[in-house]
């Protein structure tokens, strides 16, 4: 059925159109930008009419980076995020244990952040040993670098003091030489690797699930993190599980698969299947190799360049060496692959600057579309370095929501003026596609753009912003939810803009956005969410249209 939308405020994101009243799609495509008059004129007989009444029509919302099907597993899990103390997480897993009759085997949780607890520490195993001692527990912290077991998982994958460390990663042991239960980016997999994996048909309904929800929030496009989510680290399956919902016509989202593969052999296997980046059609493609190069700031695993400002016996965790990144990198320049690395910190971004450069000396290419994916903790220098090698920066503003209140405490107050710069990126000319990380953070598009556009958390704090001078425009946050994630992805010639001939992913938000004070852009809400031509979530009916 042919759409006409009319009497909004069309923010088409064209630099040649940048206003309009209405649009006319046909099909799945958009067929005219214009005035009310010049779009109404194509009205037939059962031609569905949307009278905006004054609302903001965008184009449909990219989150540039993501875990969604991680997002969907973890919903399965005991929500810890929010709790304020150990006794309340225990309290509230107990009360979901006796509630959940069904599953016998792994009590899994994530969530939890030390940072907002009355007593800032870390959880340990003699903590969730209140919760069970006769199954194995994990908790996962929210930024996921981090978890926590309990003894009877320790004993379970017969883990002591005497057990090797983990390259990339560690597990903490106390003054008695015994595990905490604490795990760390690289050694989290000597837990998860002792975990079942779901099904093809499982996975499936976790993407269709979480693609629901994402509809909702007005996303029509997402680049998401998710081959390495399982203990049998089957990529060829969850790539499957995409496919056969592609090809029933399922699939509810445009998805751009960002392959965290692990090592250079699991990676030279991929490559020798056939796999490239763009690989795949308008609905799943797929897209960089993910590098997984460091941890967090919150769990102090980001790979710094000097010792954190509030535990100077740490820099934190590189999980890859020079060497093994360069080998990586190259590989995937040489062959035609996109890449985005995690990089959080400054010491480990520097060496994801080095290995780009190295390659793009020995194998020149153009546009090549290499990014770091977070890109938090910067100096001078490598802001710099963004600009010279014309590299992607995929930020994560919700996080000032988390972060505000301790980057300073993490790395002072020197380091922190140069880091989560977002306006001297887009200054520079820097593309800077915006995301939410979820399910570290959720997936709130209009909580992301608040953020950018305020620089305070959620609840308004600082009253001024924290380092206010990088306050973007709304019209520059927006451009980075839609115009900039395309661009992420190659695709800017489809959609991320509203103009004739683009792909008909639309989002209708309930105000008109740049007539809102910016404090309440974080309350606002999508109406309708329109993709490949066909409207799959309309508020007014509290429904997806699916």
């Amino acid at each position: 059925m042919d759409i006409i939308l009319y009497n909004g405020k069309v923010i088409t994101m064209d630099e040649d159109k940048p206003y309009a009243s209405g649009v006319f799609i046909k099909g799945n495509k958009i067929y005219k930008v214009g005035n009310d008059e010049e779009v109404l004129k194509y009205k037939k007989e059962n031609t569905k009419l949307i009278d905006l009444q004054g609302r903001t029509l965008l184009p449909g919302f990219n989150d540039s980076h993501m875990h969604l099907i991680n997002f969907a597993y973890t919903g399965s899990m005991i929500r810890l995020a929010g709790l304020t103390s150990v006794d309340e997480i225990i309290e509230k897993s107990k009360k979901s244990i006796k509630q959940d009759t069904v599953n016998v085997g792994w009590i899994k949780g994530r969530g939890w952040n030390q940072n907002n607890f009355d007593e800032p520490r870390m959880l340990n195993r003699y903590d969730l040993d209140k919760i069970s001692v006769d199954r194995p527990i994990c908790f996962i912290r929210a930024c996921g670098h981090v978890l926590v077991i309990n003894s009877y998982a320790l004993k379970m994958l017969n883990i002591t003091g005497d057990t090797f460390q983990v390259a990339g990663g560690h597990f903490d042991l106390d003054e008695n030489n015994e595990p905490t239960g604490v795990f760390r980016e690289n050694a989290m997999n000597i837990v998860y690797d002792n975990m079942p994996s779901p099904t093809i048909a499982e996975i499936k309904d976790m993407i269709t699930s979480a693609c629901k929800l994402a509809l909702s929030e007005g996303i029509t496009s997402i680049q998401t993190d998710d081959l390495d989510n399982f203990s049998d680290n089957d990529y060829d399956k969850i790539i499957k599980a995409y496919e056969e919902l592609r090809d029933d016509g399922e699939l509810p989202v445009r998805i751009y698969e960002q392959c965290l593969l692990g090592d250079i052999e699991t990676f030279q296997g991929f490559l020798n299947k056939g796999y490239r980046t763009g690989q795949g059609d308008n609905f799943f493609k797929i897209g960089p190799l993910k590098i997984l190069a460091d941890g967090s700031l919150g769990a102090r695993t980001a790979y710094l360049s000097e010792p954190y400002e509030d535990d100077s016996s740490t820099c934190g965790i590189g999980k890859l060496t020079q060497d093994q990144l360069d080998q990586l990198v190259l590989c995937a320049h040489k062959n035609n692959m996109q890449i985005a690395i995690h990089c959080i910190g400054d010491k480990i971004m520097d060496m994801a600057f080095s290995s780009i450069k190295k390659a793009i000396n020995k194998y020149p290419r153009k546009d090549h579309r290499h990014g770091i994916v977070h890109s938090q903790i910067t100096t001078k220098q490598l802001l710099n370095e963004f600009k010279e090698i014309d590299a992607i920066g995929y930020i994560q503003p919700i996080f000032l929501d988390g972060d505000i209140s301790i980057v300073e405490k993490r790395i002072g107050k020197e380091r922190a003026k140069y880091s989560y710069n977002f306006k001297t990126l887009i200054d520079m000319g820097v593309h800077t596609p915006y995301g939410s990380d979820c399910p570290v953070e959720p997936f709130n598009v209009l909580h992301g753009i608040y953020c950018a556009v305020t620089r305070k958390t959620l609840e308004g704090l600082p009253v001024e912003g924290w380092l206010p001078e990088q306050k973007v425009t709304t019209l520059q946050a927006i451009s980075s939810f839609t115009k900039e994630g395309a661009y992420a992805s190659f695709e800017e010639d489809i959609k991320g803009t509203i103009k004739e001939g683009m792909l008909a992913d639309l989002v209708v938000l309930d105000n008109d956005i740049f007539e809102m004070e910016c404090h309440k852009i974080k309350d606002m809400k999508v109406d309708y969410t329109i993709v490949d031509g066909v409207v799959v979530y309309d508020r007014m009916k509290q429904q997806m249209v699916l």
